[in-house]
């Protein structure tokens, strides 16, 4: 028997926010995700009228993805690792090239429980947001400590929803 998702209240009350306020702004978005895997385009979808702000979402989990459909240049990810503002950026850089999203967040990080290093530990995650026509590097990295895989994803997509709002880009 097929089970039944329920997403946690915050993300759907977020996403909700990120629907409205975006609707009235007139301003379309897009995705570039990596560890959440597409939770923030899925929390979006969960909103009714969704399609009038969502333009499309990108999953480029494997560095192969996130150059085929991203364009992000090999020569970034060699030199600064996914997990990185620059490959972020790149990210999200392709996301609006892709698109015709108004605004674009990207997010790409390590949700663990392997793969952290003393650099980027589990729970590293770095944000970018592209806005069409500003060529402006907006990318943050953050650690997000002591939770569990399932804990930083559902941390690193409020972070992107909230970076959607209107007053945040």
């Amino acid at each position: 028997m097929a089970k039944t998702v329920f997403f946690p209240q915050d993300l759907v009350t977020l996403a909700e926010r990120v629907i409205v306020e975006n609707k009235a702004a007139g301003r379309t978005v897009a995705l570039a995700e990596s560890c959440t895997g597409g939770l923030v385009c899925a929390a979006l979808t969960e909103i009714p009228g969704s399609s009038a702000v969502l333009d499309r979402g990108f999953v480029t989990y494997s560095n192969d993805s996130k150059q085929e459909l991203l364009d992000v240049q090999s020569d970034i990810l060699d030199a600064f690792g996914a997990v990185s503002p620059a490959t972020a950026w790149a990210m999200a850089q392709g996301a609006i090239r892709h698109s015709s999203a108004d605004v674009a967040v990207a997010v790409s990080g390590i949700a663990g429980p392997e793969g952290g290093t003393d650099m980027k530990p589990v729970g590293t995650v770095v944000f970018a947001l592209a806005i069409r026509g500003d060529e402006e590097v907006n990318a943050e990295q953050k650690v997000i400590e002591g939770a569990s895989r399932a804990e930083i994803r559902h941390q690193a997509a409020l972070i992107a929803l909230e970076m959607l709002l209107p007053a945040a880009g």
